[in-house]
């Protein structure tokens, strides 16, 4: 033990865990750790973006691109309400990410007395947003508490957690020690139940395997490839799988395919995935049986109707599974057909789209990031962007947070060992995280943001046309000058007219090595929609 603040402690148990990166804003209540992070400055870098909205969503991105937990640091009240956009898109997408979260004075906390930054019941808001949370009332329990949260985190569904912490606690010297992480037992696959999908597998004569977010580890790439090819078998992705086989693979597929196979499929088995559609049915998959496989017991229940629910590790199951099948054939030659069908309804649905999409796509290296914002791109890009490698896409999930993209980008960034990040956005988007030019500068981050502008919300445009007879409301926007105010902040900027010229300056920015950003004048695109979500 030795002689040392809460704020030391706090600051070396995140160091003992592996982190490396701090995304967080200072303030008065966390003086004390910033101070603490100061004396460990070579070990534990503090990157501050320029709104606390961004905290989370850089911790967000540095996760998926790198495997790492992303640690957050906010003040109270304002700072965490801030926050909470990216906290609840770290929530929806199972991602490792830490709040520390400032509070008032220990003492003053629940007293209602209009402390500086306070707000009813912070502790509740923190937890509804988080898997875990905990508030320390000793100095002493500061280092086991950094330690249990990177427990949580690794164990189970992994999903964001906080620490609230006072200023008080921060500053107080003890005799203390950072600790060491806590153990986790690597996850195991029950055996009886790998059995029965065993059986069950081997008794389909038409299976399909969909597989969600929980496969998105990079464990599970090869052995979801090998699974296939065992079984002969289609690979349907959810838009929160993507990622967890190589698009380019003859057996992978998009979600919207399920609508298709299930015609003929008789099992289904899904991995990693809450199976529902969004508004809250389970996927309609005919008469096949279904097999779900999930960690989180939640997503085995109803409204799911599964014949058999393994409630597991995916990838533990996985590689059970595989080390017990023997290769057959099943789908054959259709597979090809398949594949062959939905590129072209892609193409016959949003060409115009997908020729943007085809363009990043071209630019960026095979294991490069592609941040995919709610635009009109974006949409489409949850079923037409080929995604190549593990940890190379990311999305906001069910959240579908709004400009989200170029923070989330920044941070993945950082996490992402030098592999080329590219973000996609739009004018309505990039409106909330305009002032992150100025993070991209500050730090050197060589992001490449392709910023789409149509001078409009264009889905809510589009809805709002096709739809309500042209009654348009509050789907218009004033931009400004995008080339004079990324040049202002120090930015690169190029102008793209078309796809051929956003492949070659996307290419050109990320040979670069500096943050550009791309703009592309475009007009409202047809509806993505038919493709997205089945009819109901």
């Amino acid at each position: 033990m030795a002689q040392m603040t809460g704020g030391d402690a706090l600051a070396r148990a995140l160091i003992s865990e592996g982190a490396d990166t701090v995304f967080g804003i200072p303030g008065v209540q966390l003086d004390g750790l910033t101070d603490g992070m100061y004396r460990k400055r070579d070990e534990l870098e503090l990157v501050v973006p320029r709104h606390e909205q961004a905290t989370s969503y850089m911790a967000d991105g540095y996760y998926r691109a790198s495997g790492r937990p992303g640690v957050a640091m906010v003040v109270p009240g304002p700072g965490v309400l801030n926050a909470g956009a990216g906290m609840a898109t770290a929530y929806a997408c199972s991602s490792q990410v830490m709040l520390l979260a400032g509070t008032i004075p220990s003492p003053l906390v629940g007293a209602g007395l209009g402390a500086l930054h306070e707000i009813p019941r912070q502790t509740d808001t923190v937890q509804g947003l988080t898997k875990w949370s905990a508030r320390p009332k000793r100095v002493e329990e500061i280092p086991d508490l950094v330690h249990e949260g990177f427990r949580q985190m690794r164990t189970g569904r992994p999903r964001p957690v906080a620490l609230e912490l006072g200023p008080d606690l921060l500053h107080t010297v003890a005799d203390l020690t950072p600790g060491e992480p806590f153990g986790v037992r690597e996850p195991e696959a029950p055996e009886r139940e790998v059995a029965d999908l065993v059986r069950l597998l081997a008794a389909s004569a038409r299976p399909v395997i969909h597989v969600g977010g929980g496969m998105r580890d990079p464990r599970a790439f090869k052995l979801l490839a090998r699974l296939a090819e065992l079984l002969d078998a289609p690979v349907v992705m959810s838009e929160n799988g993507r990622g967890a086989i190589d698009a380019r693979d003859p057996h992978a597929l998009p979600a919207f395919a399920l609508w298709e196979v299930r015609a003929t499929a008789d099992l289904v088995v899904s991995f990693g995935s809450r199976f529902l559609t969004p508004f809250g049915q389970q996927l309609n998959i005919g008469d096949a049986r279904l097999a779900l496989v999930n960690i989180d017991a939640a997503d085995l229940r109803a409204p799911r109707r599964p014949d058999l629910a393994v409630n597991a590790d995916a990838v533990a199951v996985l590689e059970a599974v595989v080390e017990r099948l023997s290769p057959r054939t099943a789908w054959g030659a259709e597979l090809v057909r398949l594949r062959e069908d939905c590129a072209a309804r892609i193409r016959k649905q949003v060409g115009p789209q997908m020729e943007f999409v085809d363009a990043i796509r071209a630019a960026l290296p095979e294991d490069g990031v592609f941040v995919n914002e709610l635009t009109q791109i974006g949409y489409v890009s949850t079923y037409g962007f080929p995604v190549q490698a593990p940890r190379s896409y990311v999305w906001p999930g069910y959240q579908g947070t709004l400009g989200y993209a170029m923070p989330t980008a920044l941070g993945a960034a950082v996490g992402s060992g030098g592999r080329p990040v590219v973000a996609v956005t739009g004018d309505g988007g990039i409106g909330w995280s305009l002032q992150e030019f100025a993070t991209a500068r500050k730090y050197g981050i060589p992001l490449v943001t392709v910023l789409f502008e149509d001078s409009r919300f264009g889905n809510v445009w589009r809805i709002q046309r096709d739809t309500y007879g042209g009654r348009f409301i509050g789907s218009d926007l004033t931009n400004p000058d995008f080339e004079l105010l990324t040049r202002a902040f120090g930015l690169d900027f190029a102008l793209a007219e078309d796809a051929g010229a956003v492949e070659k300056h996307v290419g050109a920015a990320i040979a670069a090595r500096r943050p550009a950003v791309v703009k592309v004048p475009v007009d409202v695109f047809p509806s993505p929609w038919p493709l997205i979500h089945e009819k109901h």
